[in-house]
C-alpha cells in the first residue's frame, strides 16, 4: 500500500481540513460551510472542487442546493497506508541499512 501524496496535499490546507472535519458530522451545503468557517462562498466552492477532484467528497443535489458528503472509505484508505508505514517503522526501529 502506498501513500497518496496528492490526497495528503489536498488535506494539508487548513480550510480544506476544516471542511472535511465538518463533513464528518453529515452532509452540508455551501451555505452551511460558509457559516461554520467564515470563509467566502467562492473560496469554499473552490476548496470543495479540489476535495471532489481528490475523491474525498461527493455531491447530492437537493432542489436548488447541493449538499456535500464525505466519502469515508477514501480517508480510511489514506489512514491505512499511513498506519502501515508507522507499523513498518516500529518493526524496523533498530534496522540500519549499511552504507
Amino acid at each position: 500500500m502506498t501513500i497518496d501524496a496528492e490526497l495528503l496535499r489536498v488535506l494539508a490546507d487548513p480550510l480544506r481540513a476544516r471542511i472535511v472535519e465538518l463533513l464528518g458530522d453529515g452532509a452540508l451545503c455551501t451555505c452551511h460551510l460558509v457559516e461554520e468557517t467564515g470563509a467566502r462562498q467562492t473560496n469554499i466552492s473552490n476548496h470543495l472542487k479540489q476535495l471532489r477532484e481528490a475523491g474525498l467528497v461527493e455531491t447530492e443535489p437537493c432542489g436548488r442546493f447541493t449538499y456535500y458528503r464525505l466519502r469515508p472509505e477514501v480517508l480510511e484508505r489514506a489512514a491505512a497506508s499511513l498506519t502501515s508505514v508507522a507499523e513498518r517503522a516500529r518493526a524496523h526501529a533498530e534496522t540500519r541499512r549499511p552504507c
